[in-house]
């Protein structure tokens, strides 16, 4: 399978995500913020499936997250795997936020979600305005997966949550190619930390 095109979100290129994780992971702001960003570098679903994720969609004892159809821009439910990094993340988001509905609640009201804006406004603080934004994630994981040539296109399409028009849809199947996309999902996890840890060294030089 050829893989999609996503259009209108800046996104920087693949030899540039060194140095946009390491400014990302040095960020100072608030700490539901940077979680949100790393989240999104770590699982590059969209923006509005993160930043509006429940806790009973998480079961982090099974390292899987499982985010409802009426929340998917194509009304169809999605799992995400997790890789161990975000897994670690969530049990300490859970300690801040877990008694709670939202796991990123708003600053002023509990029970609705952080701004859609709050990790696109993050990156134009880290320098990345139009150069960057949370939904790129998408684009540079699909690329680098693609290239890697570890992995078949319908799994990456699948937890792209691309879905082709024409498939039927009682035949959708929402679990299909789980244990290939767990291990797809850690060794882009991995690949994060690789880049992240090339940006530190790159800094510090």
């Amino acid at each position: 399978m050829k893989p999609s095109i996503e259009v209108n979100f800046a996104r920087v290129d693949e030899k540039d995500l060194p140095e946009l994780l390491a400014k990302m992971w040095a960020y100072e702001g608030d700490i539901l913020t940077i979680y949100a960003m790393r989240l999104m570098a770590y699982l590059w679903v969209r923006t509005s499936e993160l930043i509006e994720g429940d806790w009973p969609e998480f079961q982090l004892d099974k390292a899987k997250w499982e985010i409802p159809p009426e929340r998917m821009k194509k009304r169809r439910p999605h799992i995400v795997p997790l890789p161990h990094q975000a897994v670690s993340i969530l049990r300490d988001l859970c300690m801040r936020t877990g008694k709670g509905k939202k796991v990123f609640p708003g600053a002023n009201d509990k029970d609705k979600t952080m701004s859609n804006n709050t990790i696109l406004f993050a990156l134009y603080r880290l320098g990345y305005k139009g150069e960057m934004t949370g939904h790129g994630f998408r684009g540079i994981a699909s690329t680098v997966l693609y290239g890697s040539g570890e992995f078949e296109g319908d799994w990456i399409e699948m937890q792209l949550a691309h879905v082709e028009e024409n498939k039927v849809k009682g035949a959708y199947n929402h679990a299909k190619y789980l244990k290939q996309r767990t291990r797809m999902m850690q060794w882009w996890a991995d690949y994060v930390d690789a880049q992240l840890a090339k940006g530190i060294a790159a800094s510090a030089a």
